[in-house]
């Protein structure tokens, strides 16, 4: 099997695997009992929330979640006022934004090009408004919320999200950045406020995230109960998650110039394996390299996956797999349906060889065209 769907997850590094087994295997101590063996659990955690916070900006703390989606409903329900955001995020913010707008606050989905990028320039507009159209107002003060991912999930665009936290603030607005696709891999501007990250986009662990919070930031907790964890989130801590993910977050920030050299490469490899016919989804300057997200006309995207079944590549965000409906962010981006059906996602990383990777796209690329033949 290839495994081209790291957008999806990564491998598990055999570090953290490696690290987390002890805490599975023998040292099973509740990190918030008071005895030797509990402080000794809790202290690997703690040693893992600063591995995780060194890949973060200063001036925070790392609160542990289950995962990215905990993190980013935590930090859309935990704030009060008016929610903004792109009609590219992820639909753990969307959905939930969706749902805070039915519980009566007011929700804003600004537009984005073709590029997939939010365009800063504009002037401002008052709401007054369209939702799909209207643009941060920066001149007026705003109680609310702004967010936005660093790096898309499906079509590796990478948001100006420095310029768009600025433009939140000087609304009086706070901002959260979905850094789950970026951690790592690219810088988070120091001026967020609030980061929503993932321990198995990083090669670690699935079932643990974490929520960075700004120091002076205050939400509403979203998990009831014993407030064991920074920042009043209620629940046991599993250590060895916490390792694992740790690990994953200390490998990032030492690897970070081989992966991304590695990537790069890789990058250039797949360019030069594809055939004409493909066209790239989203910018093609401003993006993550391990994500190739591309689509070709006409082409049956779910007969490819059937014709290439060692191959395990994406039809779009795995979260809405299985929908049969054409992915949110391409139809947002400007694609017909057709188009949008039309794409597939390819996404690489630390484990890829450039080997396996030039094999599989040139199948990919064969079955595509075999299809046409075909038809």
């Amino acid at each position: 099997m290839t495994y081209l769907d790291y957008q999806a997850t990564t491998p598990l590094a055999p570090e953290a695997f490696d690290a987390m087994l002890p805490w599975l295997r023998d040292q099973h101590a509740n990190p918030h009992s008071a005895h030797r063996e509990g402080r000794a659990a809790k202290a690997a955690v703690e040693v893992a929330r600063e591995q995780v916070a060194a890949l973060m900006p200063a001036g925070g703390t790392v609160s542990f979640t289950s995962g990215a989606t905990e993190a980013l409903n935590w930090a859309i329900k935990g704030t009060a006022g008016e929610l903004w955001t792109l009609p590219t995020e992820h639909a753990a913010v969307l959905d939930t934004m969706e749902a805070e707008a039915a519980n009566g606050r007011e929700r804003y989905v600004l537009s984005a090009g073709t590029d997939g990028l939010h365009d800063v320039s504009h002037v401002p507009q008052h709401p007054g408004r369209d939702p799909s159209t209207v643009l941060l107002p920066l001149n007026e003060q705003i109680n609310g919320l702004f967010a936005a991912m660093l790096v898309n999930n499906e079509i590796g665009v990478i948001q100006p999200i420095a310029k768009l936290a600025s433009s939140a603030h000087a609304s009086g607005m706070l901002f959260l950045c979905d850094a789950v696709q970026g951690f790592g891999r690219v810088p988070i501007p120091p001026n967020v406020d609030l980061v929503a990250i993932s321990a198995h986009k990083i090669y670690g662990p699935k079932g643990i995230g974490a929520l960075w919070i700004r120091d002076g930031v205050r939400l509403q907790p979203l998990v009831h109960g014993g407030g064991q964890e920074i920042a009043g989130r209620s629940g046991t801590l599993s250590p060895a998650l916490c390792v694992g993910f740790g690990t994953a977050a200390a490998l990032m920030k030492g690897q970070a110039t081989a992966d991304a050299q590695h990537v790069e490469r890789l990058w250039s490899v797949a360019l030069a394996a594809l055939g004409d016919g493909w066209t790239l989804n989203g910018s093609p300057d401003n993006r993550y390299h391990g994500n190739l997200n591309i689509r070709r006309d006409g082409l049956d995207v779910a007969r490819l996956m059937s014709d290439l079944r060692d191959i395990a590549f994406s039809a779009g965000s795995a979260c809405a797999s299985g929908s049969g409906r054409p992915s949110h962010v391409l139809r947002a981006i400007g694609l017909s349906d057709a188009e949008a059906k039309s794409s597939i996602r390819l996404g690489f990383g630390r484990y890829t060889t450039e080997s396996e990777l030039i094999d599989a796209l040139t199948r990919i690329d064969a079955a595509a065209r075999a299809q046409r033949i075909a038809a």
